[in-house]
């Protein structure tokens, strides 16, 4: 039985004071109480780790840390979200954000790598950073380190007929840039997706 579209998500709270609260989803009401689990997993391993992430990074204690999430697709059995968790240490300058997703093929029950979206031995790497290059160069972006080419599992996130890269902050850009973020529609890419995948099942007219 195929999972049906948008699915239902709740969202929890973990709290740690007045000024410490991180929100996440999780689905809901699956057929499949195996895939349910594992999607609700993917995405709680994923929470604690971006706070794991804050907590670490400085040896100070933490002051303010503001965990959100944000769902980019929930159709044609495509989910995909993003979770930001911003934290500011006692006595810091400024404070620190990091922005990671997840994306699942509600269809085949899969957590999608970035190659995943693509026909295999693809050249998807050298296509999509060549797009960014052009981009770079159009919207005239800041950078602090040479892009030359995104990794094999550059982190994205798909939001409708839109494959959307993006990067850490002090990645390429400075920071008051903000999160670098490169928008790229299905259809750039329409000869390299998997038509079976999650980017063929979008960029479909029906």
């Amino acid at each position: 039985m195929l999972h049906l579209v948008p699915v239902s998500i709740n969202t929890f709270i973990i709290r740690n004071g007045a000024k410490q609260m991180v929100l996440y989803p999780q689905v809901e009401y699956l057929h499949r109480p195996q895939w349910q689990a594992k999607i609700n997993h993917a995405i709680v391993e994923q929470t604690r780790h971006l706070m794991i992430e804050q907590y670490g990074n400085m040896p100070t204690t933490v002051d303010e840390m503001l965990g959100y999430f944000e769902i980019k697709n929930n159709q044609r059995q495509v989910l995909s979200l993003t979770q930001s968790n911003y934290t500011y240490h006692s006595h810091a300058a400024n404070g620190m954000s990091y922005l990671k997703s997840l994306t699942f093929d509600m269809l085949k029950e899969q957590i999608c790598t970035l190659k995943d979206l693509f026909i295999p031995n693809s050249d998807y790497i050298a296509r999509i950073s060549a797009l960014i290059h052009e981009q770079i160069k159009r919207r005239n972006i800041p950078l602090i380190n040479t892009f030359t080419v995104i990794k094999p599992d550059q982190d994205f996130y798909i939001a409708d007929k839109t494959l959307v890269i993006y990067f850490q902050l002090f990645e390429i850009t400075p920071h008051y840039f903000g999160f670098p973020i490169f928008p790229i529609s299905v259809y750039d890419l329409s000869d390299i997706i998997d038509e079976n995948g999650p980017l063929g099942r979008l960029a479909e007219n029906n």
